[in-house]
């Protein structure tokens, strides 16, 4: 029986055994059934498994490819943050952390047959596993192998060419048809045919090289040009070049290497043509029909330029395209950098390379000072210009590629700017320099801000210049410095250092307090709106602060003796400044009085008030119940009471005062009853006691009087 059932049955056979009203158990029945369902139908949902993340792959992209294609997975696994393989047949490919219950991996297919193939991944940690199939397909792959610039392959030489193959079946022959044509448009032997027999390994892979012209039957290199190779027409496309030198670019002094292909035997003249070069020579073939020349060298002083190499046959041979091709004595790269007199590099150099007095090559630096010149081996002159302006020559020696320092003859202007500070330097930030020649004042050579310590740099001046440096802050001019010359007692220097000393002005402070009279001994802070420029200074008797300030903007504040501000108000000091500084709050007469409760003043009070920042401040309260206090600071003052020398507050309270004022405290638990303090309370209690005691005196008196028995008449 179901339990629930059994439940209900119990509970029945308990309410008939007590003999419950019939009626009263058909009222019960319903909900305890009811509440039974409830009951069992959330012990069978919370006895349920919680639902996790199953070790699943969700993509794989791409779902097929070629061998050595890189492939995206995408798949869960059950473990949160767990460790994860992933099996490509029976190969681990990759293995990782997933995030959360996520994968993300990549792996590259192996070696492997073409046909479907079983991607696995597996959580590590319950060996659960899923897996997808993965498609391989057969890729072709031809390939001749390049040569590195400027080499090339000449005429009669052989170039190998790799078909590859991968993904095909398993131990299968594959005849590839590789087929090269040759670099000339006539329809008679246009191409040479090769049939290749290639047997894959075990995984479907297997590679074969061929030699062109070895495994093509009459095939040959005896033409210049590009050679297009195709496998099976479509599969594969490759190339290879072939030209008469070994190279296509040669130095002074290097041999060039020329080799063609003619008939055995057969004689051709060659010839070597360029700037100031006009050479030739006859050569005949040898027994296999090669013409190899290496008997002549760049000349020592041979320009930079192109070159050309023409071989003709003095028989009957006529090659299309002919045996013709340029090569270059283009020059090692020199690589110069210029710098100035400080070793910095320095742009918009312009440097000339002279071979005999002849100028070579010319190049502008750039903003690293870097010079790039071409140069052949040999020594040349050079000549730097800088603003139309020679600024250095020397020597330099080629052999090769190298690269070399010049110095120009250029200097570092630095400028600082001071400022004299109570008997100290002081160091300006923020002044603009703007330096222009003598002779183009409106033109600048640099403009500049000097930095935090006081100092801006004018970099790669000329020496010999005239120039006019121009000082200036809050774009106010303050400074005017002719400079007639970089150069120190005559001699070049790399830094040359120009001093600018900021003006001072007379600031005098007038401070009043709040009944507009003088305030002495008030404390004036100066503070520059830039820099560290600082001054402070007490107000004298009349109220008066003098000081000798730098030019600039400044703050100007007032504080009292505990360092409470009074005021504050910006001066820009560009000449001699008198201002007035008033402190409205500073000097107040705040008078405290405590009444008790019908207004009566009380007297030897204990009243003491805080300001924040401030001293507190304590007085007892006069016959008339005041206590004043003078010379005080407005703003937010605390006032607290003792009474009767308490140890705890009687009241305490927050008062905003800006002015001088009268503050009335009510202690209104207390009345002054024949000079002594007593609580209200009590005094009502003494009060109530006295009436009760007249009143019942009162009733006792009148009733004496008028029950008082009459005498009797006679």
């Amino acid at each position: 029986m179901c339990p629930v059932l059994e439940m209900f049955t119990i509970l029945s056979t308990m309410f008939e055994g007590k003999r419950l009203e019939q009626s009263l158990f058909r009222k019960i029945k319903p909900l305890v059934f009811m509440f039974l369902i409830l009951s069992s139908i959330i012990l069978t949902f919370s006895s349920l498994p919680k639902v996790e993340a199953q070790t699943s792959i969700i993509s794989l992209d791409p779902p097929s490819g070629h061998v050595n294609a890189t492939v995206q997975l995408t798949a869960n696994i059950s473990t949160v943050n767990g460790t994860f393989q992933v099996v490509f047949d029976e190969f681990n490919v990759t293995s990782g952390d997933a995030t959360g219950n996520n994968v993300e991996a990549s792996f590259v297919v192996p070696d492997a047959v073409a046909g479907s193939h079983n991607v696995t991944v597996i959580d590590t940690t319950t060996k659960e596993k899923d897996s997808r199939t993965f498609t391989v397909t057969t890729a072709y792959y031809l390939e001749v192998p390049k040569i590195e610039p400027p080499a090339q392959r000449q005429e009669s030489d052989s170039a190998p060419i790799n078909v590859t193959i991968t993904g095909g079946e398993s131990n299968t022959t594959y005849v590839a048809n590789v087929t090269v044509e040759i670099p000339y448009n006539t329809v008679n032997n246009a191409s040479y045919t090769a049939m290749l027999n290639l047997t894959t390994s075990l995984t479907g892979s297997g590679t074969i090289i061929a030699d062109y012209s070895g495994n093509f039957q009459q095939a040959n290199t005896s033409l210049i040009g590009e050679y297009k190779v195709l496998l099976n027409s479509t599969l594969g496309t490759g190339s290879f070049a072939i030209g008469l030198t070994n190279s296509t670019e040669y130095h002074r002094n290097q041999t060039v290497d020329i080799k063609a292909l003619y008939q055995p035997s057969e004689n051709v003249t060659l010839i070597i043509t360029g700037k100031d070069v006009n050479y030739s020579a006859d050569q005949r073939a040898d027994e296999f029909g090669i013409v190899h020349y290496t008997s002549w060298a760049v000349p020592s002083n041979a320009s930079m330029g192109t070159y050309t190499v023409n071989i003709t046959s003095l028989n009957t041979t006529v090659k299309n395209p002919p045996d013709v091709q340029n090569f270059t004595v283009p020059g090692y790269a020199v690589n110069v950098t210029a710098r100035n007199l400080a070793s910095e590099p320095v742009q918009n150099v312009n440097v000339t390379a002279f071979e005999n007095g002849d100028p070579t090559y010319n190049e502008t630096s750039d903003s690293d000072g870097l010079v790039a010149l071409r140069l052949e081996p040999g020594d040349y002159t050079y000549k730097a210009r800088y603003k139309n302006e020679t600024v250095g020559e020397g020597w330099i020696n080629v052999t090769g590629a190298l690269s070399q320092d010049i110095t120009c003859n250029l200097t570092n202007l630095r400028i600082v700017v001071l400022a004299l500070v109570n008997g100290s330097e002081i160091r300006i930030p923020e002044a603009s320099t703007f330096l222009a020649r003598a002779d183009l004042p409106e033109t600048a050579e640099d403009q500049n801000t000097t930095d935090i310590n006081g100092t801006a740099v004018a970099h790669s001046l000329l020496p010999d210049v005239n120039y006019v440096l121009n000082v200036s802050r809050y774009n106010m001019h303050f400074s005017t410095t002719n400079i007639k010359s970089l150069r120190v007692n005559g001699n070049l220097t790399a830094w040359f250092d120009v001093n600018v000393t900021c003006p001072t002005f007379t600031l005098q402070v007038n401070v009043t307090d709040s009944h507009d009279q003088a305030a002495g001994s008030v404390l004036v802070k100066v503070q520059e709106n830039m820099g560290g420029i600082h001054y402070e200074n007490r107000t004298d008797a009349q109220g008066m602060a003098i000081f000798n300030s730098t030019f600039g903007k400044y703050q100007i504040g007032a504080y009292d003796s505990d360092g409470i501000k009074l005021n504050e108000v910006a001066v820009d000091l560009f000449q001699d400044q008198n201002i007035s500084l008033p402190c409205q709050l500073y000097g107040l007469i705040v008078t405290i009085r405590i009444l008790d409760y019908f207004g009566q003043p009380i007297s030897n009070v204990n009243v003491t008030l805080h300001r924040e920042g401030a001293m507190p401040r304590s007085n007892h309260t006069q016959a008339d119940g005041s206590a004043v206090f003078s010379g005080l600071t407005g703003g937010s003052l605390q006032v607290v009471v003792y009474l009767l020398d308490q140890t705890q507050p009687f009241k305490e309270g927050m008062y905003s005062v800006v002015t001088s004022t009268t503050i009335e405290i009510r202690a209104d638990k207390y009345v002054m009853l024949a000079g002594f303090l007593v609580e209200t309370s009590q005094l009502a209690t003494v009060v109530i006691i006295v009436a009760t005691v007249l009143f019942v005196l009162a009733i006792e008196v009148y009733r004496r009087r008028h029950l008082k028995p009459k005498k009797a008449e006679s």
